[in-house]
């Protein structure tokens, strides 16, 4: 796991800090590097879990980036939504209950 210059991972809550050794392991699969460019940091929309540190980023994959996506929403299930933004992925822990 790398982690972007100024981006801190300490404030992640618990259940959304549980999907990074997942989302690694997919990374790894495919061998690319797992990179968190943002957690609470930076700016975000309105209402975004960022802010209640429920949420971060990673550099998008460079090859296979739609197999890597697609193996990171099956893997997390119904309680995070991932989200393909361009330069990143975004994956946020919001369950539907």
């Amino acid at each position: 796991m790398l982690i972007k210059a100024g981006v801190d991972i300490s404030r992640l809550n618990r259940e959304i800090r549980r999907s990074l050794p997942r989302v690694e392991a997919i990374y790894d699969e495919y061998l690319e590097d797992f990179v968190i460019t943002s957690t609470f940091e930076g700016n975000h929309g309105a209402g975004s879990l960022h802010y209640s540190n429920d949420a971060y980023d990673v550099r998008s994959p460079n090859e296979n980036g739609v197999e890597i996506y697609m193996a990171i929403k099956e893997n997390l299930g119904d309680s995070y939504d991932v989200a393909s933004e361009g330069d990143h992925i975004h994956i946020e822990y919001d369950p539907k209950t």
